[in-house]
């Protein structure tokens, strides 16, 4: 006589449940991703974009007396790789190639003016201004003209920006941008425009008052 002998399921270990879990929402993530990323399809998840921001707050006011006599608009395209040691650039590493399109201004401080810096004769017509050197003020990123032309990242760095709080961050892109232009600015005659944009605004103004003979100069 024989007995028939029934087999239960086998039952999964704590741990492959676990695993299970983990990759079913990798694998969620990944998928609403491709879908927001490809063109022509919808976002399965149906996202929205909310602006719930508070207002913005007076901190303080300081009163201006500089004369912005001249802007210059610069554009540089920046290409910054970052590689890692011992690792190819397929699995840790980045490269973006960043369009930076900015203004910088070029000011002369009308504050520092003195009454040593300035001469007038007993009849009034004829004066002389000693004004400081034009400076630059410090340089804007425009983000309306600055855009992303590729970026390139590694396994690691992708997977980074899944869970990161700023991900596809270009803070580094956009501050060597600022740098460049920045440092475009003072290769350029900015500052020596500003001084001759100055010096016709000064004598318009003294000439419309009656000075008939009106003299800039610039440092000590």
């Amino acid at each position: 006589m024989t007995t028939a002998i029934k087999r239960l399921p086998g039952r999964l270990p704590g741990w492959a449940k676990v695993l299970i879990a983990v990759v079913a929402v990798l694998a969620v993530l990944f998928a609403g991703i491709r879908f927001s990323l490809l063109p022509g399809l919808k976002d399965v998840f149906g996202t929205e974009t909310r602006d719930r921001s508070g207002p913005a707050l007076l901190e303080s006011i300081q009163d201006m007396s500089r004369y912005e006599a001249a802007s210059g608009n610069f554009q540089v395209v920046v290409d910054l790789e970052k590689d890692a040691k011992y690792l190819p650039d397929a699995l840790r590493g980045s490269r973006t190639l960043y369009v930076g399109a900015g203004s910088v201004d070029a000011y002369v401080d009308l504050g520092k003016v003195t009454d040593k810096d300035v001469t007038v004769n007993e009849d009034r017509t004829s004066a002389t201004l000693n004004l400081p050197h034009a400076a630059l003020g410090k340089p804007a990123l425009d983000p309306d003209r600055s855009y992303a032309v590729s970026k390139q990242r590694g396994l690691f760095d992708r997977l980074g920006d899944l869970f990161s709080d700023n991900p596809n961050g270009e803070q580094a892109v956009q501050k060597l941008a600022v740098r460049h232009i920045g440092d475009a600015a003072k290769e350029s005659e900015l500052t020596k425009r500003a001084e001759t944009n100055t010096t016709g605004m000064l004598k318009g103004l003294l000439r419309s008052l009656g000075f008939e003979k009106v003299q800039v100069t610039y440092g000590t």
